[in-house]
């Protein structure tokens, strides 16, 4: 096992986990600025962004665990390097499509997040059946 693989893995925990954290604390502001405890208090704003960082929560913690299994099985440092700045980019432009109305980047976000999840499904298996 390539230990240095690792080094993707992290970075990929480091800069999604950050992505997260902006999103939570960015549900706590409008929280706060609205004064709304619970919920969403049927606004708008904190809907978006409640979904927004829920939709994170939903993605990131799958294809960690598909990133670590291909780090685990000496995935190449090419793969794992091409999946965590691809995956990066997508959550990126899925979370600002969506705060910002930009529905093309919520498209694409989204489109790629799933691309990437099934190709590594499919590159996980190629590694560990044959």
């Amino acid at each position: 096992m390539n230990f240095n693989n690792f080094y993707w893995f992290s970075l990929f925990l480091a800069m999604n986990s950050l992505i997260l954290v902006l999103l939570a604390i960015n549900v706590s502001l409008i929280r706060i600025r609205n004064k709304i405890s619970y919920g969403d208090g049927g606004n708008k704003e904190l809907l978006k962004a409640i979904r927004v960082h829920a939709n994170g929560i939903e993605q990131v913690p799958v294809f960690s665990l598909l990133l670590l299994a291909l780090t685990l099985n000496s995935a190449s440092s090419s793969v794992l390097s091409a999946f965590v700045v691809v995956f990066t980019f997508a959550r990126c432009s899925h979370a600002v499509g969506m705060l910002f109305g930009i529905h093309r980047a919520r498209q694409v976000g989204a489109g790629i997040t799933y691309l990437l999840q099934c190709v590594a499904v499919v590159v996980l298996l190629l590694k560990v059946l044959w």
